[in-house]
């Protein structure tokens, strides 16, 4: 079923789709379902930055969507965390979870954050967003007990944090727009929805 004229997040993420609620954006959800790790692996063979794997990964999810409803404009997400200039996936465990983060501890790292817009099968707009973070110097006590406490809702957090949640007290610095953080490069986004008339300004 074709859904035309409609705005297509696809996307399965909570926070991605409160984001664009609470910003007042009419949409519907569709998930870009795509095998993330394998091109992940590929890039990463080839040698793509942190910021174009997120680019990536977000144009593979809008473009899957769009291919089944062309004439709607479809928006793909994704995020992706540099740590010394290399990608750092998500924990497979709370033991791999504890070493990423006591290997971050006290150093700075990026979020990069890609959406990316096709419509018709073709890609119309994309931008990724970059904010750098430094860690504080924390306890492995308290790191412990942060992820005893925090394991269930951090598990699929790239990082091992949320920032909206206690995640936040693992950090001294952040410099960047906090929609970015969250996974959405939402100013930007919105300025394009508007400029195409998708939602009044």
């Amino acid at each position: 079923m074709n859904i035309p004229g409609q705005l297509i997040l696809a996307s399965g993420s909570e926070i991605r789709q409160t984001l664009l609620r609470n910003a007042g954006v009419p949409f519907e959800v569709i998930v870009g379902r795509i095998d993330e790790e394998t091109v992940k692996d590929a890039l990463v063979a080839e040698g793509a930055t942190p910021r174009d794997i997120a680019d990536a990964l977000a144009e593979g999810k809008a473009r899957k969507v769009s291919m089944k409803h062309p004439e709607a404009m479809v928006i793909g997400c994704d995020q992706t965390l540099s740590f010394k200039g290399r990608l750092l996936s998500k924990a497979r465990d709370k033991e791999e979870a504890r070493a990423q983060l006591q290997g971050m501890r006290g150093e700075r790292h990026k979020l990069l954050s890609a959406a990316v817009i096709y419509e018709n099968g073709e890609p119309k707009w994309r931008h990724v967003g970059e904010v750098r973070l430094e860690m504080k110097n924390f306890s492995d006590a308290y790191l412990d007990a942060y992820l005893d406490r925090n394991w269930d809702q951090i598990r699929h957090c790239v990082g091992s944090y949320m920032l909206e949640a206690e995640g936040v007290r693992l950090f001294s610095k952040i410099d960047g727009d906090y929609f970015t953080v969250l996974g959405l490069p939402l100013l930007p986004l919105l300025a394009y929805l508007s400029e195409r008339r998708v939602i009044a300004s």
